[in-house]
C-alpha cells in the first residue's frame, strides 16, 4: 500500500510516479481522505464537548444542583443531541474509511526513481548475459515436452485425464529430477544464510491482501468456496505474512527465508500462450527466497538476492541473462525488479525463470509489519524483497533442452548427479 501521508502532502509527485506505470487517478483517494478527515475532526469536537458536558453536570451536582434544575436539564439535553449526532457520524466515518482503504488497495507500488521508464516488456533493459560457453551445439534440439515424453518422464495426456489441461504428471526419473532440483536449491540457499520454512499451502484472504495479490489478482487464484482459504499462488504470500502485525527488533534484521511449495495459478490471462510444456502450468513447484530488511539496506539486499538466484543457474551451468523491468512491466507490489531469463534453445529465446523484486515498504504497510530501533521513539515499516530461487519446472525444461544429446539422451548437470544418483537420462 502506498503511503497515504506522502500522497496527501505530495499528490502531484505521487501522481507523476504512478503515471510511469500507466493510468491511475489519485483524486478520488484524496477526496475521500479529505471527507474522512473532516468527519473525524467533527466527531472529535463533538466527543470532546460530550465529555465536557459530563464533567460540568458532575461538578454542578456536587455543588448542590438538582437533576430537575433547568441548567442541568439543558446540559443533559445538549448531551443527548450530541450522542445522537455521534451515532450518525460514526458509521459514516467507518464507511468512508472502508471506501478509502478499498481504493488504496487498487493502487500499485510507486516505481523506484532508478527503474527504467517504459510502457511494455519491449522496453525492458538487458543488464548482462552469462554462460555463452555453455550454449548447446546440438542443432536439432527437441522441445522439452517432446524429449520428456520420449524419455517417459513427462506425461501431459494422463495429467489432463486426472485434472485438466495445463497439468503434468512427472514419472520415474522425471519425479526424481524434480525432487533433486528442490533439494539442490534448498541446500544451496540455506547454505547462503536463508532459513527454510514449510508454510501452509492454503492461505487466507488477509495474507493474499497483505502481499498485494488481492484484490487485483483474484481471477488468477484458486479459492476454496467453503472456507476463507485460497491455494497458494507463490510462497511469497505465506512468508510475507509470517510476521504480519508484528513489531520486530531492528537488531534482528535482516531475516532471510526460503521455502519450497507447490504453487497454483489459473493463468487466466495467458490462454493461447505456452499451451504445451512446463512453462505455464496451473500447478508448479518453486523455491522462493524472501527477505525482511532495514530500509537503509534495501538496495544492497536486492543485489544479493539477485546473486543468490543467479548462483543456482551458474551451478547448473545454464545460460541466462538478467533483465531490469521497465515501469510498464513492473509487478503490482514491486518498486524495482530484475528478471532472470534462462536460455531455451528449442525456441531460440530466453524465458523468465526468476523475478527478483524489491517491494520497499509496500507489503509491510498492507501487512502492518514494523520494526523498532533501540533508543528511538516510534516504529518504522521495514522493507520486503522476494525472488524465485528458482522455478523448478522451468529449470527442468532448461535442463532437458540445454543438456540434450544428439542420441536423444539428456545429461544430468554435474551439480545434480549426486542428488540423482545417475549421470544420464536415457
Amino acid at each position: 500500500m502506498i503511503d497515504l501521508k506522502q500522497l496527501r502532502e505530495h499528490p502531484e509527485q505521487v501522481q507523476a510516479r504512478l503515471g510511469r506505470r500507466g493510468t491511475y487517478d489519485v483524486q478520488p483517494i484524496l477526496q475521500l481522505d479529505q471527507q474522512q478527515r473532516e468527519l473525524e475532526v467533527k466527531r472529535s469536537q463533538l466527543q470532546a464537548r460530550s465529555n465536557e458536558i459530563g464533567k460540568l453536570v458532575g461538578q454542578k451536582m456536587k455543588s448542590g444542583a438538582k437533576p430537575e434544575d433547568a441548567e442541568i436539564q439543558s446540559l443533559r439535553e445538549e448531551g443527548n443531541q450530541i450522542k445522537a449526532q455521534l451515532s450518525e457520524l460514526e458509521p459514516q466515518e467507518k464507511d468512508l474509511k472502508a471506501q478509502l482503504e478499498a481504493l488504496l488497495l487498487t493502487i500499485p507500488n510507486l516505481p523506484s526513481d532508478t527503474t527504467p521508464v517504459g510502457q511494455s516488456e519491449d522496453e525492458n533493459v538487458e543488464i548482462k548475459r552469462w554462460g555463452d560457453e555453455y550454449l548447446p551445439q546440438n542443432p536439432e534440439i527437441l522441445p522439452h515436452w517432446e524429449i520428456g515424453e520420449k524419455l517417459g518422464i513427462l506425461n501431459f495426456e494422463r495429467a489432463t485425464k486426472i485434472a485438466q489441461s495445463r497439468f503434468v504428471a512427472l514419472v520415474g526419473a522425471g519425479a526424481a529430477l524434480e525432487r533433486a532440483l528442490i533439494r539442490f536449491m534448498l541446500d544451496r540457499q540455506t547454505a547462503a544464510g536463508y532459513t527454510e520454512v514449510i508454510p501452509p499451502f492454503l492461505v487466507n484472504t488477509q495474507s493474499l491482501t497483505a502481499s498485494g495479490q488481492l484484490p487485483k489478482f483474484a481471477e488468477e487464484s484458486f479459492k476454496c468456496d467453503r472456507d476463507d482459504l485460497w491455494l497458494l499462488p507463490t510462497a511469497e504470500v505465506a512468508i510475507n505474512s509470517l510476521h504480519r502485525d508484528e513489531i520486530l527488533a531492528a537488531e534482528d534484521l535482516p531475516l532471510y527465508y526460503c521455502a519450497y511449495t507447490p504453487c497454483f495459478r489459473r493463468e487466466a490471462g495467458s490462454y493461447g500462450r505456452d499451451t504445451r510444456g512446463l512453462i505455464r502450468l496451473h500447478q508448479f513447484d518453486k523455491v522462493e527466497l524472501f527477505k525482511f530488511v532495514h530500509p537503509d539496506r534495501s538496495e544492497q539486499e536486492h543485489q544479493t538476492l539477485l546473486q543468490d538466484a543467479e548462483a543456482i543457474l551458474q551451478a547448473l551451468q545454464l545460460p541466462y541473462r538478467v533483465i531490469e523491468l521497465c515501469t510498464g512491466d513492473l509487478g503490482f507490489s514491486a518498486t524495482k525488479t530484475f528478471d532472470l531469463e534462462v536460455w531455451l534453445p528449442s525456441s531460440g529465446k530466453y524465458r523468465e525463470i526468476s523475478s527478483c523484486s524489491n517491494c520497499g515498504d509496500f507489503q509491510a504497510r498492507r501487512g502492518n509489519l514494523r520494526f523498532k530501533e533501540a533508543g528511538k521513539k516510534g516504529t518504522q515499516f521495514l522493507h520486503t524483497l522476494n525472488g524465485s530461487g528458482l522455478a523448478v519446472g522451468r529449470t527442468m525444461a532448461a535442463i532437458l533442452e540445454n543438456y540434450q544429446q544428439p542420441d536423444g539422451s539428456v545429461r544430468i548437470p554435474e551439480a545434480l548427479q549426486d542428488y540423482m544418483g545417475q549421470k544420464v537420462l536415457e
